[in-house]
């Protein structure tokens, strides 16, 4: 069997004026306090791959355009709707007041497993959180549920869009 790349004609991607238009995934991200830049413009490219609602930036976290977010966005910066946030409890109220669920990803006493995760409502805010520090106990203790992603390696720790990845991959499929 043979398995050719498809070209960028076989992809059928869409304009980003057919995107803006588009019926989106009642999901945002909430980046809380996100330092690196091509951790941002990763999530941004990720924000655009599952067609989310947008994205919110909050606290430290950089905003386009930055040649440094740019390099991961991949243009996902012109797709994805965008709000910034002094603060991401600011945040948080905001979204709530839109009727968004607020689901933190972060290791915590009585988090449950991303596998074991059922959808309660939507839309959703998915709340991931620094790169050092994780999501703020503040917001934590704002969200209506906490998810964590299992893992048996030394270091508990996936990278931050690594972790926003493979939460959205399940998250989406349920909505799917």
């Amino acid at each position: 069997m043979e398995r050719n790349k498809l070209s960028m004609e076989q992809l059928h991607r869409i304009s980003v004026e057919e995107f803006k238009k588009a019926e989106k995934t009642p999901i945002v991200i909430v980046l809380d306090n996100i330092r690196s830049m091509s951790n941002i413009g990763s999530m941004f490219r990720t924000a655009d791959a599952f067609r989310l609602n947008g994205i919110c930036l909050c606290g430290i976290t950089a905003k386009p355009p930055h040649r440094e977010i740019n390099k991961t966005a991949l243009g996902a910066t012109d797709s994805v709707d965008w709000q910034y946030f002094s603060s991401t409890i600011e945040c948080i109220e905001f979204l709530r007041k839109k009727g968004y669920s607020i689901i933190s990803l972060e290791q915590t006493e009585n988090s449950v497993m991303l596998q074991d995760f059922k959808i309660s409502s939507l839309p959703i805010a998915l709340v991931v959180g620094n790169e050092v520090e994780g999501v703020q106990q503040e917001v934590i203790n704002l969200s209506d549920d906490v998810i964590e992603i299992p893992q048996s390696g030394t270091k508990h720790s996936f990278n931050v869009s690594v972790s926003c990845g493979i939460t959205l991959w399940e998250i989406v499929k349920q909505i799917k």
